[in-house]
Formats: structure tokens, C-alpha cells, sequence
């Protein structure tokens, strides 16, 4: 147990029990030892529950601002910018679709087939067609509108139109 001297300062080490009369060596001054402060627990365990929650917070900011923007690991985006009901001569009505396509980057990409993506209201597909585009390639930071008419009569069942690139035979991108 270390204990000091209250009149000279002298430190000690010693095995002297709390309550205990000791004398210094130094300057002849008798005192009594004090017992050891005690760590307030409830205080050690409120700080550490602290310190663990404002590093679960900073983890979640650094992740949430952090947070990669899926368009922006693209290089091409595409998105369907309107569509209309058209009747043909024969008097089939057909939707027709359209929508950009756009370069994210600084290099010249290479436009692939996209895929019209026809749902209903509980999002289970009802069509799809793939189709080529008008542009091949886009060049950095360019976009090309598309236009593309579904070769299958419109239902009424038709609540939402995606559209996406297809790599390879249809795989997404």
C-alpha cells in the first residue's frame, strides 16, 4: 500500500493495514493510514456504457455517410422518363416507352441491349422485352433518350415500368 507523510511528503510502501498508526522515518511525524480511495463502480460502468455507445454512433455515421450511391458504381444509368398508350391502325393498343440512358464517368462506354420490366400493383412481372438501343456507344458525361414500343397489347393490370442494362445474354450489370 503506498502512503505519504503529511508532514515532510515522504512516500512509503508498505503493508500497513488502513486504520494504522505508522511513523516517518524521515521527520518523526506519526499518522494514521488512510484507507485507499475506492473506484465508485456504478461510475466506471455509466462511463464505459458511454464510451461504448458514442463508438457505436461514430461507426454508424462513418457507414451512413460513407455509403456508396449504386448509380454512381455505373458507369451507364438508365431510367424510364415516361411512357404513353398508342392504338395501331388494326386497333391494338400498345404502351410505348420512354427513357436516357447516361454516362456516369469520364471514358466512352459501349451502350448494351436494355430490358423494359412490366409489374403489377403487387410487383410481380408481368412482361418483359429486351430490346436494342439507338446509341452503341456514350461518350463521358453524355446521355441518349430511348424510345421502344412493347410488341404486347396493354393490360390494365400495369402499375410500374423499370428498365435496366443487360450484359451478356441479360445478366444485370
Amino acid at each position: 500500500m503506498k502512503t505519504v507523510c503529511d508532514f515532510c511528503k515522504t512516500e512509503y510502501n508498505m503493508s500497513a493495514r488502513a486504520g494504522s498508526t505508522v511513523r516517518c522515518a524521515i521527520c518523526g511525524n506519526t499518522w494514521t493510514v488512510a484507507a485507499p480511495a475506492r473506484r465508485n463502480t456504478f461510475l466506471m460502468f455509466f462511463a464505459s456504457l458511454c464510451a461504448l455507445l458514442s463508438a457505436i454512433i461514430f461507426v454508424v455515421a462513418v457507414i451512413v455517410t460513407n455509403r456508396p450511391d449504386p448509380r454512381k458504381q455505373e458507369p451507364l444509368y438508365a431510367s424510364v422518363t415516361g411512357h404513353q398508350v398508342v392504338t395501331t391502325a388494326d386497333g391494338v393498343r400498345q404502351l410505348v416507352v420512354t427513357g436516357t440512358i447516361q454516362n456516369q464517368t469520364d471514358d466512352i462506354y459501349g451502350v448494351p441491349d436494355l430490358e423494359i420490366i412490366l409489374r403489377d400493383a403487387t410487383g410481380r412481372i408481368i412482361s418483359r422485352q429486351k430490346f436494342m438501343p439507338s446509341a452503341t456507344l456514350l461518350d463521358a458525361g453524355a446521355s441518349s433518350e430511348f424510345r421502344h414500343v412493347l410488341s404486347a397489347p396493354v393490360t390494365s393490370d400495369i402499375k410500374s415500368i423499370d428498365v435496366r442494362l443487360l450484359t451478356n445474354g441479360g445478366a444485370k450489370k
